[in-house]
Protein backbone atom coordinates (compact mmCIF):
# COMPACT_ATOMS: atom_id res chain seq x y z
CA UNK A 1 0.00 0.00 0.00
CA UNK A 2 1.49 3.41 0.93
CA UNK A 3 4.73 3.73 2.88
CA UNK A 4 2.63 3.78 6.05
CA UNK A 5 0.60 0.84 4.82
CA UNK A 6 3.76 -1.10 4.06
CA UNK A 7 4.95 -0.42 7.61
CA UNK A 8 1.70 -1.86 8.89
CA UNK A 9 2.40 -5.00 6.89
CA UNK A 10 -0.59 -4.80 4.53
CA UNK A 11 -0.35 -5.95 0.94
CA UNK A 12 -2.03 -4.25 -1.98
CA UNK A 13 -5.65 -5.29 -2.12
CA UNK A 14 -6.40 -4.88 1.59
CA UNK A 15 -10.19 -4.82 1.97
CA UNK A 16 -11.54 -1.72 3.69
CA UNK A 17 -15.12 -0.62 4.36
CA UNK A 18 -15.80 3.07 4.95
CA UNK A 19 -19.28 4.09 6.07
CA UNK A 20 -20.48 7.33 4.53
CA UNK A 21 -17.55 7.49 2.13
CA UNK A 22 -19.28 9.40 -0.66
CA UNK A 23 -18.22 12.89 0.50
CA UNK A 24 -16.08 14.84 2.93
CA UNK A 25 -13.66 13.05 5.26
CA UNK A 26 -14.87 9.61 4.18
CA UNK A 27 -14.33 10.31 0.49
CA UNK A 28 -10.86 11.77 1.05
CA UNK A 29 -9.96 8.70 3.10
CA UNK A 30 -11.29 6.40 0.38
CA UNK A 31 -9.39 8.37 -2.27
CA UNK A 32 -6.06 8.06 -0.42
CA UNK A 33 -6.44 4.36 0.36
CA UNK A 34 -7.55 3.48 -3.17
CA UNK A 35 -4.65 5.42 -4.63
CA UNK A 36 -2.27 3.19 -2.68
CA UNK A 37 -3.79 -0.07 -3.88
CA UNK A 38 -6.52 -0.94 -1.38
CA UNK A 39 -9.90 -2.41 -2.27
CA UNK A 40 -12.27 0.12 -0.71
CA UNK A 41 -16.03 -0.25 -0.32
CA UNK A 42 -17.89 2.97 0.42
CA UNK A 43 -21.11 2.06 2.20
CA UNK A 44 -23.69 4.84 1.89
CA UNK A 45 -27.39 5.55 2.05
CA UNK A 46 -27.35 7.50 -1.23
CA UNK A 47 -25.86 5.01 -3.68
CA UNK A 48 -26.29 7.34 -6.68
CA UNK A 49 -24.05 9.98 -5.09
CA UNK A 50 -21.66 7.27 -3.92
CA UNK A 51 -21.41 5.82 -7.44
CA UNK A 52 -20.58 9.24 -8.86
CA UNK A 53 -17.91 9.76 -6.21
CA UNK A 54 -16.49 6.28 -6.81
CA UNK A 55 -16.29 7.01 -10.54
CA UNK A 56 -14.15 10.08 -9.86
CA UNK A 57 -11.84 8.09 -7.58
CA UNK A 58 -11.45 5.34 -10.21
CA UNK A 59 -10.42 7.91 -12.80
CA UNK A 60 -7.74 9.23 -10.43
CA UNK A 61 -6.59 5.91 -8.97
CA UNK A 62 -6.34 3.07 -11.47
CA UNK A 63 -4.14 1.03 -9.13
CA UNK A 64 -6.71 0.28 -6.41
CA UNK A 65 -10.35 -0.69 -6.52
CA UNK A 66 -13.40 1.10 -5.18
CA UNK A 67 -16.94 -0.25 -4.97
CA UNK A 68 -20.24 1.02 -3.62
CA UNK A 69 -22.72 -0.70 -1.31
CA UNK A 70 -26.00 0.46 0.17
CA UNK A 71 -26.05 1.09 3.91
CA UNK A 72 -28.40 3.27 5.95
CA UNK A 73 -27.05 3.33 9.49
CA UNK A 74 -30.31 4.72 10.83
CA UNK A 75 -32.09 1.50 9.80
CA UNK A 76 -31.28 -1.71 11.62
CA UNK A 77 -32.71 -3.70 8.71
CA UNK A 78 -30.22 -2.02 6.36
CA UNK A 79 -27.33 -2.54 8.79
CA UNK A 80 -28.17 -6.22 9.17
CA UNK A 81 -28.57 -6.66 5.42
CA UNK A 82 -25.13 -5.17 4.76
CA UNK A 83 -23.46 -7.18 7.51
CA UNK A 84 -25.08 -10.43 6.39
CA UNK A 85 -24.12 -9.87 2.76
CA UNK A 86 -20.41 -9.30 3.40
CA UNK A 87 -18.32 -12.24 2.24
CA UNK A 88 -14.71 -13.02 3.11
CA UNK A 89 -12.09 -11.36 5.33
CA UNK A 90 -12.18 -7.65 6.08
CA UNK A 91 -8.94 -5.87 6.97
CA UNK A 92 -10.37 -2.56 8.18
CA UNK A 93 -13.75 -1.13 9.07
CA UNK A 94 -13.85 2.68 9.25
CA UNK A 95 -16.92 3.85 11.16
CA UNK A 96 -17.12 7.32 9.62
CA UNK A 97 -20.71 8.20 8.68
CA UNK A 98 -22.62 10.60 10.89
CA UNK A 99 -25.31 13.21 11.22
CA UNK A 100 -24.87 16.47 13.12
CA UNK A 101 -27.41 18.34 15.23
CA UNK A 102 -30.73 18.40 13.36
CA UNK A 103 -32.63 21.32 14.94
CA UNK A 104 -35.70 19.19 15.70
CA UNK A 105 -35.73 15.71 17.12
CA UNK A 106 -36.07 13.00 14.48
CA UNK A 107 -36.88 9.37 15.28
CA UNK A 108 -35.70 6.63 12.95
CA UNK A 109 -37.82 3.85 11.45
CA UNK A 110 -36.82 1.77 14.48
CA UNK A 111 -37.85 4.50 16.90
CA UNK A 112 -34.37 5.68 17.95
CA UNK A 113 -33.19 9.30 18.13
CA UNK A 114 -31.49 9.93 14.78
CA UNK A 115 -28.03 11.02 15.95
CA UNK A 116 -27.68 8.25 18.52
CA UNK A 117 -28.88 5.71 15.96
CA UNK A 118 -26.71 6.84 13.05
CA UNK A 119 -23.54 7.83 14.87
CA UNK A 120 -23.48 5.07 17.48
CA UNK A 121 -26.07 2.27 17.39
CA UNK A 122 -25.72 1.58 13.67
CA UNK A 123 -21.95 1.34 13.96
CA UNK A 124 -22.21 -0.76 17.13
CA UNK A 125 -24.29 -3.40 15.34
CA UNK A 126 -22.38 -3.16 12.05
CA UNK A 127 -19.04 -3.77 13.78
CA UNK A 128 -20.45 -6.79 15.58
CA UNK A 129 -21.92 -8.26 12.40
CA UNK A 130 -18.57 -7.84 10.62
CA UNK A 131 -16.54 -9.15 13.56
CA UNK A 132 -16.11 -12.69 12.13
CA UNK A 133 -14.88 -11.21 8.83
CA UNK A 134 -12.50 -8.89 10.65
CA UNK A 135 -11.11 -11.77 12.70
CA UNK A 136 -10.52 -13.72 9.48
CA UNK A 137 -8.00 -11.04 8.41
CA UNK A 138 -4.37 -11.21 9.59
CA UNK A 139 -4.25 -7.82 11.37
CA UNK A 140 -7.78 -6.38 11.56
CA UNK A 141 -8.59 -2.85 12.63
CA UNK A 142 -11.71 -0.90 13.45
CA UNK A 143 -11.30 2.87 13.20
CA UNK A 144 -14.12 4.94 14.68
CA UNK A 145 -14.33 8.61 13.74
CA UNK A 146 -15.00 10.74 16.82
CA UNK A 147 -14.92 14.49 17.41
CA UNK A 148 -13.58 17.16 19.74
CA UNK A 149 -17.30 17.69 20.46
CA UNK A 150 -17.12 14.64 22.73
CA UNK A 151 -15.42 16.88 25.32
CA UNK A 152 -18.84 18.41 25.97
CA UNK A 153 -20.57 15.05 26.40
CA UNK A 154 -22.06 14.05 29.74
CA UNK A 155 -23.26 10.98 31.64
CA UNK A 156 -26.60 11.27 29.85
CA UNK A 157 -24.92 9.41 26.99
CA UNK A 158 -26.44 6.18 28.35
CA UNK A 159 -29.90 7.78 28.28
CA UNK A 160 -29.46 9.36 24.85
CA UNK A 161 -32.38 7.51 23.33
CA UNK A 162 -34.92 8.19 26.07
CA UNK A 163 -37.83 10.49 25.17
CA UNK A 164 -37.71 13.95 26.68
CA UNK A 165 -36.55 17.46 25.93
CA UNK A 166 -34.31 17.50 22.88
CA UNK A 167 -31.17 19.60 22.68
CA UNK A 168 -29.52 19.20 19.29
CA UNK A 169 -25.94 19.99 20.27
CA UNK A 170 -26.09 17.96 23.49
CA UNK A 171 -27.38 14.97 21.55
CA UNK A 172 -24.55 15.37 19.04
CA UNK A 173 -21.88 15.72 21.72
CA UNK A 174 -23.15 12.62 23.49
CA UNK A 175 -23.24 10.63 20.25
CA UNK A 176 -19.55 11.43 19.72
CA UNK A 177 -18.78 10.55 23.33
CA UNK A 178 -20.54 7.26 22.61
CA UNK A 179 -18.17 6.72 19.66
CA UNK A 180 -15.15 6.96 21.94
CA UNK A 181 -16.64 4.89 24.74
CA UNK A 182 -17.44 2.21 22.15
CA UNK A 183 -14.00 2.29 20.48
CA UNK A 184 -12.14 1.95 23.78
CA UNK A 185 -14.50 -0.71 25.15
CA UNK A 186 -14.20 -2.70 21.92
CA UNK A 187 -10.43 -2.83 22.47
CA UNK A 188 -10.89 -3.95 26.06
CA UNK A 189 -13.28 -6.69 24.93
CA UNK A 190 -10.88 -7.83 22.20
CA UNK A 191 -8.01 -7.96 24.71
CA UNK A 192 -10.14 -9.93 27.17
CA UNK A 193 -10.90 -12.52 24.49
CA UNK A 194 -7.26 -12.68 23.39
CA UNK A 195 -7.90 -11.34 19.88
CA UNK A 196 -5.53 -9.48 17.57
CA UNK A 197 -8.16 -6.87 16.70
CA UNK A 198 -7.11 -3.23 17.06
CA UNK A 199 -9.86 -0.75 17.87
CA UNK A 200 -8.78 2.84 17.36
CA UNK A 201 -10.42 6.25 17.21
CA UNK A 202 -9.50 9.43 15.36
CA UNK A 203 -11.01 12.84 14.83
CA UNK A 204 -10.59 15.26 11.91
CA UNK A 205 -10.52 18.53 13.84
CA UNK A 206 -12.79 21.09 12.23
CA UNK A 207 -12.92 20.61 8.47
CA UNK A 208 -14.85 21.99 5.53
CA UNK A 209 -17.26 19.13 4.85
CA UNK A 210 -20.94 18.73 4.09
CA UNK A 211 -21.65 17.58 7.66
CA UNK A 212 -22.51 21.14 8.69
CA UNK A 213 -24.89 21.79 5.80
CA UNK A 214 -26.45 18.33 5.36
CA UNK A 215 -30.25 18.55 5.26
CA UNK A 216 -30.69 15.78 7.83
CA UNK A 217 -28.50 17.70 10.30
CA UNK A 218 -27.73 21.37 10.95
CA UNK A 219 -28.46 22.06 7.29
CA UNK A 220 -32.14 21.52 7.97
CA UNK A 221 -31.94 25.23 8.86
CA UNK A 222 -31.80 27.04 5.48
CA UNK A 223 -29.68 29.86 6.93
CA UNK A 224 -27.03 27.39 8.11
CA UNK A 225 -27.18 25.64 4.75
CA UNK A 226 -26.45 28.94 3.00
CA UNK A 227 -23.80 30.34 5.33
CA UNK A 228 -21.85 27.20 6.30
CA UNK A 229 -19.99 26.44 3.03
CA UNK A 230 -18.27 29.84 2.55
CA UNK A 231 -17.58 30.16 6.29
CA UNK A 232 -15.96 26.74 6.44
CA UNK A 233 -13.80 27.35 3.39
CA UNK A 234 -12.33 30.48 4.99
CA UNK A 235 -11.98 29.47 8.63
CA UNK A 236 -11.36 25.70 8.68
CA UNK A 237 -9.05 23.16 7.10
CA UNK A 238 -9.92 21.12 4.03
CA UNK A 239 -11.52 17.70 4.16
CA UNK A 240 -8.30 16.25 2.73
CA UNK A 241 -6.32 17.56 5.68
CA UNK A 242 -9.04 16.46 8.08
CA UNK A 243 -8.75 12.90 6.76
CA UNK A 244 -5.10 12.57 7.76
CA UNK A 245 -5.81 11.34 11.30
CA UNK A 246 -8.23 8.71 10.02
CA UNK A 247 -5.75 7.53 7.36
CA UNK A 248 -2.94 7.31 9.90
CA UNK A 249 -5.15 5.30 12.27
CA UNK A 250 -5.93 2.97 9.37
CA UNK A 251 -2.40 2.31 8.10
CA UNK A 252 0.03 3.54 10.77
CA UNK A 253 2.37 0.99 12.27
CA UNK A 254 1.59 1.80 15.92
CA UNK A 255 -0.96 4.61 16.18
CA UNK A 256 -2.21 5.87 19.56
CA UNK A 257 -5.67 4.76 20.69
CA UNK A 258 -7.08 8.19 19.81
CA UNK A 259 -5.52 10.79 17.55
CA UNK A 260 -6.28 14.03 15.79
CA UNK A 261 -4.86 17.43 14.82
CA UNK A 262 -2.57 19.03 17.39
CA UNK A 263 -2.95 22.80 17.00
CA UNK A 264 -5.53 25.50 17.77
CA UNK A 265 -7.50 23.42 20.24
CA UNK A 266 -7.09 20.29 18.10
CA UNK A 267 -8.99 21.90 15.24
CA UNK A 268 -6.17 21.60 12.68
CA UNK A 269 -2.46 20.92 12.23
CA UNK A 270 -0.20 17.85 12.29
CA UNK A 271 -1.60 14.60 13.66
CA UNK A 272 -0.79 13.16 17.07
CA UNK A 273 -2.40 11.82 20.28
CA UNK A 274 -5.71 13.54 20.98
CA UNK A 275 -7.23 14.56 24.30
CA UNK A 276 -9.81 12.26 25.89
CA UNK A 277 -12.36 13.55 28.35
CA UNK A 278 -12.56 11.91 31.77
CA UNK A 279 -15.93 10.42 30.80
CA UNK A 280 -14.50 8.93 27.59
CA UNK A 281 -12.01 7.03 29.78
CA UNK A 282 -14.64 5.87 32.28
CA UNK A 283 -14.72 2.08 31.96
CA UNK A 284 -17.91 1.71 34.02
CA UNK A 285 -19.71 4.21 31.78
CA UNK A 286 -18.42 2.38 28.69
CA UNK A 287 -19.70 -0.93 30.04
CA UNK A 288 -23.11 0.61 30.78
CA UNK A 289 -23.30 2.05 27.27
CA UNK A 290 -22.42 -1.36 25.81
CA UNK A 291 -25.24 -2.98 27.78
CA UNK A 292 -27.70 -0.24 26.80
CA UNK A 293 -26.72 -0.70 23.15
CA UNK A 294 -27.30 -4.44 23.37
CA UNK A 295 -30.66 -3.93 25.08
CA UNK A 296 -31.86 -1.36 22.54
CA UNK A 297 -30.79 -3.30 19.45
CA UNK A 298 -31.12 -6.88 20.68
CA UNK A 299 -27.67 -7.54 19.22
CA UNK A 300 -24.93 -9.38 21.15
CA UNK A 301 -21.39 -9.68 19.87
CA UNK A 302 -20.37 -13.13 18.54
CA UNK A 303 -17.09 -13.34 20.45
CA UNK A 304 -15.21 -16.54 19.63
Amino acid sequence: MSAAGARAGWPDGARIVITGGNSGIGLETARALTRHGAHVVIACRNTARAAAAAGRVRAESPRGRIDVAELDLSSMASVRAFGSAWDGPLDVLINNAGVMAPPRQVRTVDGYELQFATNHLGHFVLTGLLLPSLLAAPAPRVVTVASIAHLGGDEGVVEADEPGRYHAQRAYRNSKLANLLFALELQRQADYHGLALRSLAAHPGVSATGLFSARDGMGANPVVRLVAPPFLRVFTQSARRGARAIIEATVGVNPPPYQGPQRFGETRGPVGPARLSALAQDEKLAHRLWQVSEDLTGFHYPWP
